[in-house]
């Protein structure tokens, strides 16, 4: 037995807000939807899931002060996707930057709050 890979799944009180902020804004795609209540969302030839619940995801504060975050997605090109990003209207929480251990790195959060990382990393 292998595994063949991972899927995370976030938590979303409003899953047509959710839908509309990964495709409109973030430039991701819709990859499935079953019902009202949960969605895939494709980014490049990765998944992860949305899931309809009736309250905000706690760990949202934590994730937010920590400086963690709920997902991490890895990128060519961080300043050009930074801008497209900024161009659909979303808000970096921090801008590109260098980061001490070889990647170029923004973040920012979802229409729910879940903290998003885009990562290219510098040395090859």
């Amino acid at each position: 037995m292998r595994v063949t890979g991972i899927t995370a799944q976030l938590r979303t009180t409003d899953l047509e807000a959710s839908i509309r902020f990964y495709t409109a804004r973030a430039g991701m795609e819709l990859a499935f939807r079953h019902g009202d209540f949960y969605a895939g969302i494709r980014a490049g030839n990765q998944e992860f899931h949305l899931k309809l619940v009736d309250e905000p995801d706690p760990s949202i504060a934590y994730t937010r002060e920590g400086e963690h975050f709920h997902l991490y997605f890895a990128t060519d090109d961080a300043a050009s996707l930074a801008a497209s990003l900024e161009a659909r209207g979303v808000r970096l929480l921090r801008d590109v930057q260098e980061t001490a251990w070889g990647t170029r790195e923004f973040v920012i959060e979802d229409d729910q709050g879940h903290t998003l990382y885009f990562g290219e990393a510098l040395i090859r």
